[in-house]
Order: C-alpha cells, then sequence, then structure tokens
C-alpha cells in the first residue's frame, strides 16, 4: 500500500469528519458526533487554530487521522495531546496507525513538548497492547473526567 502521512489541509476535512463518525461506531456511540465539517475548518485552519491534524494519504484517500492540540501541564509544561488516532476500518493491520503515531510522536520531539497524553478505552486491547509495546505508560489510578454541556449549564444555573 503507497502511503504518505502529510498534515492536513481545509479539503481534507470531509474525510476526516467522515473517520470520526467511523470512529464513534466503533465506540459505540453513534450519535455523539455534533462536530461539523465548517467547525473543522474553522477551528483548525484559522488565525488561531485549536488543533492540528496528520492524514494518511492513500493515493488520494484519507485512509487515516491524528488530530493533536496543545495543553500546558503544570508540571511539564507545554505537552501535546493526541485526542484521535483512526484508520478506517478496512485499512486497519496495513502500517497506518504505526506511521501516525510515529509522526505525532516525532513532531512532539520536534516542538520539545515533554509529554503526550492520551485516553484509550479499557475494551480496546489492541491498541492498549500497541501503545505499551511501544513505551508509553497506562496510568490506571487516574480518572477521565468530563462535564457535557447540559451538566455545565445546569451547575453554571446553580450558581
Amino acid at each position: 500500500m503507497n502511503y504518505k502521512i502529510r498534515k492536513a489541509v481545509e479539503e481534507d476535512m470531509p474525510q476526516v469528519l467522515g473517520l470520526i463518525q467511523e470512529l464513534a461506531d466503533f465506540e459505540k456511540e453513534p450519535d455523539e458526533v455534533e462536530l461539523t465539517v465548517e467547525e473543522l475548518v474553522k477551528e483548525g485552519f484559522g488565525s488561531h487554530p485549536l488543533f492540528h491534524c496528520f492524514v494518511a494519504d492513500v493515493e488520494g484517500e484519507i485512509g487515516g487521522i491524528a488530530l493533536i492540540y496543545y495543553r500546558f501541564s503544570t508540571w511539564k509544561g507545554r505537552s501535546i495531546h493526541l485526542e484521535d488516532l483512526i484508520v478506517k476500518k478496512e485499512m486497519r493491520g496495513t502500517g497506518l496507525g504505526k506511521a501516525l503515531y510515529t509522526e505525532v510522536l516525532k513532531y512532539a520531539q520536534e516542538q520539545g513538548v515533554k509529554r503526550v497524553e492520551w485516553v484509550v478505552l479499557d475494551w480496546n486491547t489492541h491498541a492498549i497492547d500497541f501503545y505499551e509495546k511501544s513505551g508509553a505508560k497506562l496510568l490506571k489510578n487516574w480518572y477521565l473526567v468530563q462535564m457535557d454541556k447540559q451538566g455545565i449549564n445546569t451547575y453554571v444555573a446553580k450558581m
């Protein structure tokens, strides 16, 4: 399979959104994607982009993505969060995921960050095995905490 890992461009965003939906389906949350192509373009390619995206370009088709953004750690300083690494179902096992993962870590090294973080579902044993074999540490004594829009509105209304 011939592919090239490159930075995403605006024209890639419809395919990127398609992969995001594919991930939501895989994670058994098919109705949770609210994001639009227009939002991806606005937030990723404006004067102050909120994220960077690498794509695996397989002869003009986006076979996978790695979407990252900067975070700031009070202990480590600037870090990178890998929001999602997604490979199309029919292209899994071809090396695209590893190539995207490698690109993210090279980028992190080039940027001089001290940490890259991401989350993985506890039942995604294939991904967990891959990450552990790569040298990543799974922090099992931490909880992922989120508050959705309804929770935010409810909390603020009480204040």
